[in-house]
């Protein structure tokens, strides 16, 4: 492993990040409190609880998934397209590091930009409503996990992409839905049971099912469920990741 290589790209991802710190940190931790508060006091003052779990308080998991999620991929994603698109990434393929030199460099960051918004938001939340977790231990975990796996589908988003339509494609179009569909404001269980069964097929739904059981200790699915989903999706990620850049695939023009 080249340190100084993965040190100067970590680096240099984080100062950018600083540089632009009001669009990296606060602007997403903003519109998770509109969301909050939107939701929290609309739909809170029409439903109570779900289960034995104050509405407010059951919602800030999925929030922070949304968050994180987003920024997950969208961190990883720019910070790869961007040295295609001057075309400073031949520097990188012909400099003597490794695959893995380059993913710990931009990865590393990227999860450091995620998980940090998703630990602020869960503070901002706790200023809110009072929130008890019941494993924060397997909550970090579950969290760092789940920035470690988006942050490598950014990654592959951000080679795939020939534009920045493509490169914000899936983000607003897939990703956005799928965790609202995933049971961000709502419990599956409250669905009609044909769309619970379709609900199964929504990846997102094992995520925010794991992380709301770390707060609560309850959830629609098993933690080991969720815990296999995460790194499954995580390690197809990787796989993919590497066969790009064995075959140069949308890398070497």
């Amino acid at each position: 492993m080249n340190i100084h290589a993965v040190k100067a790209i970590y680096k240099f991802e984080m100062a950018r990040t600083f540089r632009t710190i009001t669009q990296s940190i606060l602007a997403p931790v903003i519109s998770t409190i509109l969301y909050f508060v939107v939701f929290g006091s609309a739909i809170g003052s029409k439903i109570q609880s779900i289960g034995e779990i104050p509405y407010g308080a059951f919602i800030v998991p999925g929030l922070i998934m949304l968050s994180v999620l987003m920024q997950s991929i969208t961190n990883a994603s720019f910070a790869i397209y961007f040295p295609k698109y001057i075309g400073t990434i031949n520097e990188l393929l012909s400099a003597p590091i490794s695959v893995i030199d380059i993913l710990i460099g931009y990865i590393g960051s990227a999860v450091t930009k995620s998980f940090t918004i998703g630990i602020i938001i869960l503070i901002t939340a706790h200023l809110f409503i009072p929130l008890n977790i019941s494993h924060p231990f397997m909550m970090l975990t579950l969290l760092f996990f789940t920035c470690i796996s988006f942050c490598l589908f950014g990654f592959i988003i951000g080679l795939w992409a020939s534009n920045f339509e493509q490169l914000n494609l899936v983000p607003m179009l897939i990703i956005t839905p799928l965790v609202f569909l995933g049971g961000s404001f709502y419990s599956i269980s409250m669905l009609p049971e044909i769309w619970q069964k379709i609900s199964m097929f929504n990846p997102v739904v094992y995520i925010i099912s794991g992380f709301r059981w770390t707060f609560f200790n309850t959830s629609e699915l098993s933690i080991y469920t969720s815990i296999s989903a995460i790194l499954g999706f995580g390690l197809m990620c990787l796989l993919i990741i590497f066969w790009m850049f064995k075959t140069g695939y949308k890398i070497r023009s």
